[in-house]
């Protein structure tokens, strides 16, 4: 039987769930520019990919291994604005299936909330 590793883990969920070949990552939010007043959906999308990036690497994968990827924005008017950022960070040989849906978030700050699932090396 494979063994299921889970790293990060706090008292309701992990951050991450290795199993087999694939990683499999909570929904990552800002946590420090959702506090900013007038910060952007770009500025907290950045914030977002930077702890994909970093989690992603630390189960032994990377942006370019993401096998799907579920964006959930606080209002549709940012999807613009979601993608500039989005094309700037996804690896554009290997761009991932997506879905993109507006949802409430549990953060009234928070613009989105990103799901990622991915190949190991």
């Amino acid at each position: 039987m494979s063994e299921i590793k889970r790293l990060h883990v706090g008292k309701c969920y992990c951050d991450v769930t290795i199993y087999r070949d694939v990683v499999y990552l909570a929904g990552q939010v800002p946590r420090h520019s959702a506090d900013e007043q007038g910060s952007d959906i770009g500025v907290q999308a950045q914030e977002v990919f930077a702890q994909i990036d970093a989690l992603l690497t630390e189960a032994g994968s990377d942006k370019h291994r993401i096998l799907s990827c579920q964006i959930f924005l606080a209002s549709m008017a940012d999807y613009d604005g979601f993608n500039q950022a989005w094309r700037a960070w996804v690896s554009p040989r290997n761009p991932p299936p997506r879905a993109t849906v507006q949802a409430q978030l549990a953060n009234p700050d928070w613009k989105l909330e990103i799901v990622i699932t991915a190949a190991i090396y």
